[in-house]
Formats: structure tokens, C-alpha cells, sequence
């Protein structure tokens, strides 16, 4: 029993590599290579999603990591090239960027948190009326989908990411959009959207909105650091549920 349990403690998890992930290893080989060089022009989606085998939707998650990291620019009348940095450059940062883990749960939720948290209290600053309306118009979509029992985890993004397109910091909001999908399809497989908790999200929401609307900058950090620190609370206790059923695959 020791050997065996020697063994499985040198077993790593299996890495499921993601067909973006697979574009962004050929376009860094071809950095290295200097086949790709700074200014050089990128075949169309079409063209890359045909000879990598790909939907395009593949081909465009890569590009648009690559390009919000300044791998690649988009030029206007010319297409995707590569950026004006040497290729020992590009290559790291693409490196860096293969090396990201997308499912830690706990860095990503950290970085929501801060993200969040100045998200509010920049929209509660500097939120117009239109924008306001569509924090609003989020809320309600919300509303509409936790009354009816169902986990809203769609409307949940849009309810956040128009109070980041409220700050009126395009960068800000960008980050938050980034790393937000990420976030809510981890939520999706722990389960935490299941047990009323959207229900208990919407008052959270509420609370939220109100701040904003009201410009309440204080109040508005105060109850989006208390939506974050709640959401930790749900995930940890999915995560532990998670953990018990693996434990006892018999019992449901």
C-alpha cells in the first residue's frame, strides 16, 4: 500500500490543452524560428482557421490574447501584425501567457476582487445617466432569470461588466472582461451557482446598484467587497462539496 501511494503522490493532474493555447505554441515557434519577424503581416482568420484544422472562434480567442498583450497589432486597412518588438520579447511574452493557468480559481477570484472593488467605486464616480440605465437594465435581466429558479450566470457577467463599462476606463473594463468568463465557467463546474444562490446574489446586486446610482463611492466598495468576499465563500464551500462527493462516489 506504501509503494502504491508513493506512486500516485508522483502523478501529475493531465494539462488539457486548449486549441488557442496550440495557435499561440505554432505562431511563438515561428517567432523563434524568425519565419515571423516585427511588421510581418498575418494571414486572415479565415486562412488560419482553415489550415489549423479550427473554428474560427478558436483562431480569434488566440489573436485577441496575443494582440491585448502587444504580440500583435491591429492596423487599419493593413490586418494583424506582428508588433515592433524584438523576438526574444515576443516569444517570452507569449511564453507568459501559455503559462497562465486559466483554472486557478483562487488567483482569479483574488484578481476579480481588486478589480471589482475599484470598478465600483469608479463607477460610482463617474457613471452617466445612460450608464446608470444600463447597470440597470443588468440588474433586471437578473432579476428575471433568479426569480425563476435558474442560476443567471450569463446575466451575472453582463450585470458586471456594465458597471466596468461605467468607469469609463476602456482598460479596466477590458481586464474585468478578460478574466470574467474564466471565473463564471469555473463557478459552472463547482456548482456554485446552484442552492439559491442566485437569489442571494440579486439583494447583493441590489445593494450594488443602488451605491452606484446614487454615487455613493463608499457605499458602492463596501458592497461590492461584501458580493466578492460572499462569492469566495460559495466557491470554497462548492469546492468542499466537490471534495466529499469525490470522497463517496456512492453517495448522492
Amino acid at each position: 500500500m506504501a509503494r502504491n501511494a508513493s506512486i500516485v503522490e508522483r502523478l501529475s493532474p493531465i494539462q488539457l490543452t486548449k486549441p488557442a493555447d496550440l495557435i499561440m505554441r505554432q505562431i511563438r515557434k515561428l517567432l523563434l524560428e524568425g519565419a515571423l519577424k516585427a511588421g510581418d503581416r498575418l494571414p486572415s482568420e479565415r486562412e488560419l482557421a482553415n489550415q489549423f484544422g479550427v473554428g474560427r472562434g478558436h483562431v480569434r480567442d488566440a489573436l485577441r490574447r496575443l494582440e491585448f498583450h502587444g504580440v500583435l497589432q491591429t492596423i487599419p486597412q493593413s490586418g494583424t501584425v506582428v508588433a515592433s518588438l524584438g523576438s526574444g520579447a515576443l516569444e517570452r511574452l507569449i511564453s507568459n501567457l501559455l503559462d497562465l493557468d486559466r483554472d486557478d480559481i483562487e488567483a482569479l477570484t483574488e484578481t476579480r476582487g481588486i478589480l471589482e472593488l475599484y470598478s465600483a467605486q469608479l463607477a460610482a464616480q463617474r457613471a452617466t445617466r445612460k450608464s446608470i440605465t444600463a447597470i440597470r437594465d443588468a440588474l433586471e435581466a437578473f432579476r428575471a432569470e433568479a426569480k425563476l429558479g435558474k442560476p443567471a450566470v450569463e446575466e451575472d457577467l453582463m450585470f458586471h461588466l456594465a458597471i466596468a463599462n461605467a468607469t469609463q476606463n476602456p482598460v479596466l473594463a477590458t481586464l474585468i472582461g478578460l478574466i470574467t468568463p474564466d471565473i463564471i465557467r469555473l463557478h459552472k463546474l463547482a456548482r456554485v451557482c446552484e442552492a439559491g444562490r442566485s437569489q442571494k446574489a440579486l439583494a447583493e446586486h441590489e445593494r450594488i446598484y443602488r451605491a452606484i446610482a446614487s454615487h455613493d463611492v463608499k457605499a458602492a466598495a463596501r458592497a461590492m467587497s461584501e458580493h466578492v468576499r460572499l462569492i469566495k465563500l460559495q466557491f470554497d464551500a462548492a469546492a468542499l462539496a466537490a471534495i466529499a462527493r469525490d470522497s463517496h462516489p456512492n453517495k448522492t
